[in-house]
């Protein structure tokens, strides 16, 4: 049945995976909808409970996958090509790194960059603990800590690791662009089987929640900013029009396509963001902003270690599981998209310059952007008007901090409006992006694919934003927060099974190293004791000697890559076992001897 159905729509994709998830996302909607009250309060009972019993597991959990990139790209993998061998990247470095702002990071950081310092500072997280007092200077420096690691290193290893296995399993393997292929060397075809299309199914559903929250935020920061600049209400009815004009320039976008769309968008707006970073910094306190920036780096790296492992055990203030739990499993449930996303852009790259350009580039860049939002907005709060606590922390209004803040710079109106374009921009480019992997995800290839596929998820994730944000029954940020909690948990299990299927696929294609063969050398004695014994006949002292001696001489090594024909030595010589050939050794031509009188020239005439 589910055949004929895709027939006759003239779809060209999987229809087990392609109606699997569109009837879970459209029995979500409609149960939230007819059954507000039940749902929420399942949902609830279920988040509360994974916040209070398995925070510990999302903490260590990523840490792990952290450990394990670094791994990965100074070991001996490092320098494996994701692709053909010969071929270099698609995109230039510059390209490279705005698109990876398209897939969503871009949208964080112009939700958080001063919600999350202000908030910390107001309220700081480990006060319990450490006896840090609000609005202090320890405030401030452990705001920043908390900061770097919710938007940093952590945050990218979530996006990284998947986008590493889609890159192998993808550019290397040829496989699917789909996650049911990164276990492939699990699986086997087990991928094409019911196994791997649930995986699948899970996966897309994942990403259209993950991606619907991250709407959902843009959706309350744009109201609040048309709020703040043109007084238009903060209701329902503004954020359903705000989710609907997004989801319809997202539409366009994913019909013009990557090149077209997608990556026009993302180099202007990189370029936007960088021009408004750069008049915070110089309109505001510039030299403290910068020693901050500086500074706040320092202690980050220093504090990195207990951070990446804290789990808020003697305290137990809760803190840890509405921020840091909130922030892993929301950014993992959309890992799936991003990771396809970025391993698309990115053929070409080795694994070592994908892991370090993918962990570091943008981590820099966050590092920058909070640097000098998060102390501009110390500066505001310690030396200034202030305002800032009172508004984000005291009222909660957590949308509004970045349009407060920029109250406190001149020419506020036109300022406020380029942040609200930059908002508007960035999430376009999430749901485009979103939609377009999604399709490709249901799918299993990147040739042509009908536009009504793709318009299809586009609209299914502003469909469940909108629900979530108007019918559930907490409303709001927290119902957002409740629903992706869960979603995240299947992939942060998925997680360990990725790290060990890539690593098994290296191995399994690079092949193993034979064990380092090094010369050999005869034992040394001392030289009384080497006098003792050849004095008695129960020793053999003919491979005994005072002076260090070699046995034979040092292996040549050839490159395991190229056929190089074997040289034929004696069987059983250290060349002969690791098939490299004798140092060769020139020896000076003898000198000529003179021809002897009598001119014979040497030759014998008897």
């Amino acid at each position: 049945m589910l055949t004929r159905l895709h027939a006759l729509l003239r779809l060209r994709t999987s229809p087990p995976i392609f109606f699997g998830s569109a009837a879970v996302i459209i029995a979500f909607v409609l149960l939230t909808i007819l059954f507000t009250q039940p749902v929420d309060a399942v949902v609830t009972t279920a988040s509360d409970w994974l916040y209070t019993n398995l925070g510990w597991f999302y903490i260590l959990g990523l840490t792990l996958f952290l450990v394990f990139l670094i791994y990965a790209a100074a070991g001996r993998f490092g320098r494996v090509k994701l692709g053909p061998d010969d071929e270099p990247p698609e995109h230039s470095k510059a390209a490279w790194f705005a698109m990876l702002f398209a897939a969503g990071i871009g949208s964080i950081l112009m939700f958080w960059g001063v919600a999350e310092p202000i908030s910390h500072f107001g309220d700081p997280p480990r006060g319990a603990a450490l006896g840090v007092e609000a609005g202090t200077v320890d405030a401030a420096v452990d705001a920043m800590n908390f900061t770097f690691y919710h938007f940093t290193l952590h945050t990218w290893a979530i996006f990284t690791l998947p986008a590493l296995c889609f890159a192998y399993f993808i550019h290397k393997r040829n496989l699917p662009p789909r996650v049911s292929s990164i276990f492939q060397p699990l699986l086997g075809e087990k991928i094409h089987g019911p196994i791997g299309k649930f995986i699948d199914i899970v996966a897309i559903v994942g990403t259209v929640f993950g991606v619907a929250v991250s709407l959902g935020l843009g959706a309350l920061q744009i109201n609040s900013g048309i709020n703040n600049v043109f007084g238009i209400p903060e209701n329902a009815m503004w954020q359903l029009i705000i989710i609907g004009v997004v989801g319809g320039v997202a539409m366009v976008s994913v019909a013009l396509g990557l090149d077209r769309g997608i990556k026009r968008l993302s180099n202007f707006n990189i370029w936007l963001a960088v021009a408004l970073l750069v008049f915070i910094l110089v309109t505001g306190s510039t030299l403290f902003v910068l020693q901050g920036t500086v500074e706040a780096l320092g202690t980050y790296l220093v504090a990195l270690p207990e951070l990446a492992l804290w789990n808020d055990t003697f305290a137990d203030t809760g803190w840890q599981s509405s921020w840091t739990v909130f922030y892993w499993a929301w950014t993992i449930s959309w890992s799936p998209f991003v990771g396809i996303f970025i391993a698309r852009i990115s053929k070409g790259r080795t694994i070592r310059q994908f892991v370090s350009g993918v962990l570091l580039i943008p981590s820099a860049f966050s590092i920058v952007w909070f640097g000098i939002f998060g102390f501009s907005a110390f500066d505001i709060e310690l030396n200034g008007g202030g305002g800032l606590v009172e508004s984000v922390v005291d009222e909660g209004d957590v949308p509004g901090a970045l349009f407060s803040f920029l109250e406190h710079y001149p020419g506020t109106f036109i300022i406020s409006v380029i942040a609200i374009i930059l908002v508007v921009i960035f999430f376009i480019t999430s749901v485009d992006s979103a939609a377009l992997v999604t399709d490709t995800m249901a799918n299993g290839h990147e040739d042509f694919n009908p536009l009504g596929q793709r318009i299809f998820w586009a609209v299914a994730i502003a469909v469940v934003t909108a629900t979530l944000l108007v019918f559930s029954g907490t409303g709001g940020l927290g119902a957002l927060e409740k629903i992706v909690v869960l979603v995240g948990l299947p992939f942060f299990v998925m997680g360990y099974f990725q790290m060990y299927a890539v690593y098994r696929a290296l191995r399994e294609d690079a092949g193993e190293l034979p064990v380092m063969r090094t010369r050999t050398w005869k034992k040394v004695l001392p030289p009384e004791e080497y006098e003792r014994r050849q004095d008695e006949d129960e020793h053999d002292t003919s491979d005994i000697v005072v002076e260090p001696e070699a046995i034979d001489e040092p292996p040549v090594m050839r490159d395991p890559y190229l056929d190089q024909a074997r040289v034929t030595v004696r069987r059983g010589t250290l060349p002969a076992r690791t098939g490299s050939s004798r140092r060769i050794v020139q020896q000076p031509a003898s000198p000529k001897k003179p021809p002897e009188s009598g001119g014979q020239s040497g030759e014998n005439t008897d």
